[in-house]
Parts: structure tokens; sequence; C-alpha cells
């Protein structure tokens, strides 16, 4: 009998689907196998604080990134143990369990294979949106934006990494079946607070047409680099575009400075 398959959310821009933990073979392996081609061989505000310098390392940093709690006071610490990252996120996030995985699928796909996917995310405001689209009487529920990590595999580079994963959350997400709409920024060097090198790339969407009531373009930001056993792994922000109440980007740029490998202890409450 196969290991039970962690807790999924799929979020295809109108249609979010909660799948409970089951022990279902089929199912879990055709999860796993993804995250395993996609991963490093183990398997997806309210507070506006003011953008921190990402090249920083201070006392306080360095202390934190080791264990002893968020870098930023007040936030929540969320961590990737499989994938060896951490990083916090506001108090108003609300955190998911470190198995939990959020992903993308085809539209009319009937297996639900993930084109992409990040593992213990936190979410902001988990119903943003709630609609019954397809009047079969079921409410869904939007979220305005996710963080999450996951590995990357089947990267040659950093670059490369950031890039795909971006661009697939939004195509996924936002704007399929219709990939032209996507607007794909520079890979630019990123270094965060604990002294993190990697490549960060921004992927947006613009003209995305509405055919359900919850729809919007979309917004990523993925950041690659190498965990400590050397493998390629990425944080990415997924979230909704151009709305009134979208994250903005110095809130963005905050959660990512934070982000470090993860030590022993880390998320501990």
């Amino acid at each position: 009998m196969g290991a039970p398959e962690p807790p999924r959310r799929s979020w295809n821009r109108t249609t979010v689907a909660v799948v409970a933990a089951a022990a279902v073979v089929v199912v879990a392996c055709g999860v796993t196998g993804f995250l395993v081609l996609r991963d490093d061989g183990g398997g997806t505000p309210d507070t506006k604080p003011t953008a921190a310098d990402a090249s920083s390392t201070d006392t306080t940093d360095r202390t934190a990134a080791k264990g002893a709690g968020p870098l930023v006071p007040g936030w929540n610490t969320v961590v990737n143990p499989k994938r060896g990252i951490t990083f916090d996120a506001p108090g108003s996030w609300s955190r998911q369990s470190p198995d939990w995985v959020s992903y993308v699928a085809e539209k009319g796909d009937p297996e639900e294979k993930p084109l992409v996917a990040m593992m213990a995310p936190a979410v902001l405001k988990e119903k943003w949106c709630t609609s019954d689209d397809d009047k079969n009487g079921t409410q869904e529920d939007t979220p305005l934006a996710s963080v999450g990590t996951t590995g990357e595999k089947d990267a040659k580079s950093a670059a490369e990494a950031a890039e795909d994963t971006a661009k697939t959350w939004v195509y996924g997400a936002y704007t399929q079946p219709d990939s032209t709409r996507l607007t794909i920024g520079e890979p630019e060097t990123y270094r965060t607070k604990s002294g993190i090198e990697g490549s960060l790339v921004t992927v947006t969407s613009s003209g995305v047409p509405k055919q359900g009531t919850c729809d919007s373009d979309g917004k990523a930001v993925t950041f690659a680099f190498k965990n400590a056993e050397g493998a390629f792994v990425s944080w990415t922000y997924v979230g909704a575009h151009g709305v009134s109440d979208e994250v903005p980007d110095a809130t963005i740029r905050e959660i990512l400075s934070t982000v470090r490998l993860y030590e022993e202890g880390d998320g501990d409450d």
C-alpha cells in the first residue's frame, strides 16, 4: 500500500480544489512522480513593511538565519525541510504544513498532472474571491497570493530555473491556454540577507480576458539558487496582478530577502 498523498491544492484561475491526504497509490504516484521530475529527487498583505537592503547581513540577520527566529519581528517562519529552505512571511499570511503542495495543471486534464508546484506555502487571503462560475453548486475560493518553495532538478542554471518556474506559474494560474500574454523580465542577480546568491526573474501577464468572476492577470517572482547539497531549488511568489489589493513589490522583496538555508529548529513556535 502506498504512502499517504500530501495535501494538495489546485490553483487553476477560477477552479480551486482541495484534495485531502489519502493512501491512493495511483494518484500519489502521479503527483510524486511529477515532483521527482522537477525536484531534486524527493518528490508546490495587510502589512506593508519597508523594503530591506538585500545585501545587508548584520548581527541580527546572522542570528536569525541560524534558527533563532524570523528575520522580521512579528513575522512567521516558513520551512521546507525536504528542500532545505526557510523564509519568513507576514503574520497575515496563513502557513500550510510542510508537506502541503500547491500546483497548477492544464484545464480539462482529468488527471490534473501538475505543470508546476510549490511545497509548504504561505497564503494571503485564501478566500480573496469566491465564485461558482461553472454553476455546479460548489463555491470555489481563489487566494490573492502565495509564496512557497520547490526543487529544480532538471535546471541547468539558476536563471533557467527562475524563468521557467515563474512563467509556468503565470501561465498555469492566470493565462492558459494563451501563452502570448506573458511579459518575462530579464534575470537579475540577487543576494538574500543570509548571503544566498541566485537568479531572480519576474513574469507578469496583461490583458487576459476575464471569463470568470475571479479571473485576473497574474504575477510570479521566482528566486532560484543552490541549497546546502548543491541542488537547484527555488522560492516563488505568485499572485493576482493589476488588482486594487495587489501585494506591493516592497512586500514581495522583503519576504524574498529572508530566504535562507534550513537550520534545525526553524519554524518552531
